[in-house]
């Protein structure tokens, strides 16, 4: 009896160990190659040379949580490659010698090892095969408008209020990114509040004067964008363009709303990201609901084309 139930502990081990690792193994061998080849530069520094759809499965799972509808993970994996296109075909204009690297600079990217450590041994098994269906069942295909990849930019929520456009949020226009609504269903899932003294304000703001108590005057949002976010904010005399604030302060949005004592100012911000492009809730929210991956990119980038990578180059 002794024996037997020493096997039948082996058996359960194995059972339990062995045949969750050969998925995860099977899982590993099965990326997809492509045809493309992209250029990304490591935090060591060390720039390495990956199979484009290899290095979309690390970004999908970088940047969109694994466990949402396999229809936004598409919609993730179709922007997240237009994006790496762009930048692989801007490589004659001024080539650094790597096309992304691994932050959200470009697009915050994991190693096979880096998925186990944030999902866990569980989680690894569970979400990695959707991670990597949402890049292959989609390989190959971009987004373009006017026969150019577009700037598929996209962010974590837009909130309560509708996306932006680009021109009011950085210098330039785009045509497909525009005021659309978020998708979103808990339009206040990402709420968060932040406290400042006048010496941690100052301080945030570069403002060598010595702290003094705040009067009502000493923050206004000045303008706004059309969907309703800050667009210039004054603060303690200065004007900032509320991006800048959000940089300088580490809000989570330009969806501000606040109050002032004269020992603190209170900032509320709704949303998270910059709202520019493709909500990646608000993507969620609509797989859920039934839109198709290729609806809710019609959705963010207007106007836009779902393409394939022509084989032997680099563009659409």
């Amino acid at each position: 009896m002794k024996k037997e139930g020493i096997t039948i502990l082996v058996l359960s081990l194995i059972i339990i160990f062995l045949i969750p690792w050969s998925i995860m193994r099977w899982q590993k061998e099965e990326i997809p190659l492509g045809d493309f080849n992209i250029r990304v530069k490591m935090p060591g520094g060390n720039v390495e040379t990956l199979a484009l759809e290899e290095y979309l499965v690390g970004v999908v799972a970088a940047e969109m949580p694994a466990e949402f509808d396999s229809e936004a993970l598409k919609a993730q994996a179709v922007a997240a490659r237009t994006y790496a296109a762009k930048q692989i075909s801007r490589r004659s204009d001024s080539d650094q010698g790597y096309d992304v690297d691994t932050t959200v600079q470009t697009q915050a990217w994991l190693t096979d090892t880096q998925m186990k450590v944030k999902w866990g041994w569980w989680g690894y098994w569970r979400y990695h095969k959707p991670v990597l269906d949402s890049v292959e069942s989609t390989k190959g295909q971009v987004l373009v408008a006017n026969g150019q990849y577009i700037d598929a930019f996209y962010h974590s929520s837009s909130g309560r209020k509708p996306t932006e456009r680009a021109e009011e949020v950085w210098s330039s226009s785009r045509l497909y990114l525009q005021n659309v609504e978020s998708g979103e269903t808990n339009q206040t899932r990402f709420v968060k509040t932040y406290t400042y003294t006048p010496n941690v304000l100052y301080q945030k703001l570069g403002i060598s004067q010595t702290p003094q108590n705040f009067k009502a005057s000493d923050f206004a949002i000045i303008s706004q964008t059309t969907a309703g976010r800050a667009k210039e904010v004054r603060v303690l005399g200065k004007v900032f363009t509320a991006p800048q604030l959000r940089t300088l302060l580490g809000l989570a949005s330009t969806d501000i709303e606040f109050t002032i004592q004269p020992e603190e100012i209170q900032l509320k911000t709704y949303g998270n990201g910059h709202a520019v492009g493709m909500s990646q809730y608000g993507a969620n929210d609509l797989g859920k609901a039934g839109s198709t991956y290729s609806e809710i990119l019609s959705h963010f980038y207007p106007g836009t084309q779902i393409l394939a990578l022509s084989k032997g180059n680099q563009n659409p």
